[in-house]
């Protein structure tokens, strides 16, 4: 009879992961997390210089160095328990040597993925009532240790979505009209507008304060405050939320009016946009950008930047200064301030008096860690291409009086460890649900043009 197994298993990370969430390491409840040599050689390689990816390398570090303390080799190798922030202890944290070969089923020594694959092997036969199982975000490493017998798995911790499908788009839209679907509704009018209070029974689930409704017969409604079982919306008539205008920018349809209505209103704080190629977010929120800064004066500049696979790398290597470096990256927010005046007699002078005038600042995300930024509009581009940690580290630069604004489109991921469940902007989006001074849209279409909108739908 075969002995039965240890309820606690062996989870070994890989470096890609420890860069992903330094933390990760406190994730895994009352199980012993492994860290193998191999892992530890290849986060001290990548720990120095300014790139983001350095940094996140360096507090996975300190977070073992931590656990670790003054524990022997011996508590080492057998498990060193892991204290939590609140002052307790579960699970256990151990540094795996690269000397458990497996000669019968090892691999090529001459990759550091094989090295610790070989490992795991030698570890599962060494510890045949446990389960070893390798935690990493390389497809073809889970692969590979899967076809060496050993289980392999996804980081999954920050992952709060089953399917990209059913992440928030902002509203909800009703076919025909929204009213026939309502018997109980409390109507009022005040100096600020039409409300209407209604059942939340009668109302879509999970709805969320900066939500909308709308129908196809032109009602639309965002929910402002919900308390004791009902909701309560402000209805928005359709032709005023399409005549909204920003730097002489006007909404093309409905998604991006409500787009514009929660980036003009300084109560919002957070507003996340997502969208295929040429929906319109960037030039949506640059035009927003610009009439608070310098009509309404609502913000003193402008941060833009953007996450781009190879800038953290790349940038150093540029010649001029941090603004010149950017340039090449952000020529996203240029190419959109020529479109805002691109009916102007003299565009390119337009553009150029603007980028004079307008407190438009282009930062790296390298120097934007660590900073607070008082007063400013923060707009974020290419936000796919971010991890939960890094979005968290960007978000919390925001100082009084700030609006960031996180635009991106999960079918462009350009980084290797990421897809849009395990994306930093899916993470944002469903973290900031219920946060009531934030609010998400998801635009539709591909207005760029129609040759754009056929690529977007065909190749």
């Amino acid at each position: 009879m075969a002995a039965s197994k240890s309820a606690t298993k062996l989870y070994v990370l890989d470096t890609n992961v420890l860069i992903h969430d330094p933390a990760a390491i406190l994730n895994f409840e009352e199980h012993q997390v492994v860290i193998p040599m191999t892992v530890l050689e290849e986060l001290d390689k990548l720990k120095m210089g300014k790139a983001s990816i350095a940094t996140d390398c360096r507090e996975a570090i300190r977070k073992i160095d931590h656990i670790i303390g003054d524990a022997t080799p011996t508590e080492i190798a057998k498990g060193v328990p892991i204290a939590r922030p609140d002052g307790s202890v579960q699970g256990h944290l151990s540094i795996l040597l690269d000397n458990f070969e497996a000669p019968n089923r090892s691999l090529p020594p001459d990759l550091n993925d094989n090295k610790i694959i070989n490992s795991l092997v030698g570890l599962q036969e060494k510890y045949p009532r446990r389960d070893v199982v390798l935690i990493t975000k390389d497809i073809n490493m889970r692969l590979k240790a899967r076809g060496c017998g050993v289980g392999a798995q996804d980081y999954q911790n920050d992952q709060l979505l089953s399917d990209v499908s059913l992440l928030e788009t902002g509203y909800h839209a009703f076919a025909d009209s929204f009213w026939e679907t309502q018997s109980q509704v409390d109507t009022f009018h005040d100096e600020t507008g039409t409300y209407h209070r209604i059942p939340l029974e009668n109302l879509p689930d999970e709805l969320y304060v900066n939500r909308f409704i709308v129908d196809e017969k032109g009602f639309i409604g965002r929910v402002v405050l919900i308390e004791e079982g009902t909701a309560l919306l402000q209805d928005l008539p359709a032709e005023q939320l399409l005549s909204q205008s920003a730097w002489g920018l006007t909404p093309r349809d409905i998604p991006q009016a409500l787009a514009l209505h929660l980036l003009m209103d300084p109560d919002v704080h957070l507003v996340t946009l997502t969208g295929q190629a040429g929906s319109g977010k960037t030039i949506l929120a640059l035009a927003a950008a610009i009439e608070m800064t310098v009509a309404t004066k609502q913000f003193r500049r402008i941060i833009a930047t953007r996450s781009t696979r190879g800038l953290d790398e790349d940038i150093g290597y540029l010649p001029g200064t941090e603004a010149e470096k950017m340039e090449p990256w952000l020529g996203a927010i240029t190419d959109n301030l020529e479109a805002l005046h691109d009916d102007d007699e003299h565009a390119t002078s337009s553009v150029d008096y603007i980028l004079q005038k307008v407190p438009l600042q282009f930062k790296s995300l390298n120097y934007i860690r660590g900073r607070s930024f008082q007063h400013s509009l923060i707009l974020i581009d290419e936000c796919q291409n971010l991890t939960p940690h890094q979005m968290k580290t960007i978000i919390t630069r925001a100082g009084a009086g700030s609006k960031v604004v996180c635009l991106g489109n999960l079918a462009q991921i350009d980084t290797p460890y990421l897809n849009p469940i395990s994306s930093g902007l899916t993470y944002l989006i469903e973290r900031f649900k219920e946060f009531s001074s934030g609010g998400t849209i998801h635009l539709e279409g591909s207005p760029r043009s129609i040759l754009a909108e056929y690529a977007e739908t065909h190749l």
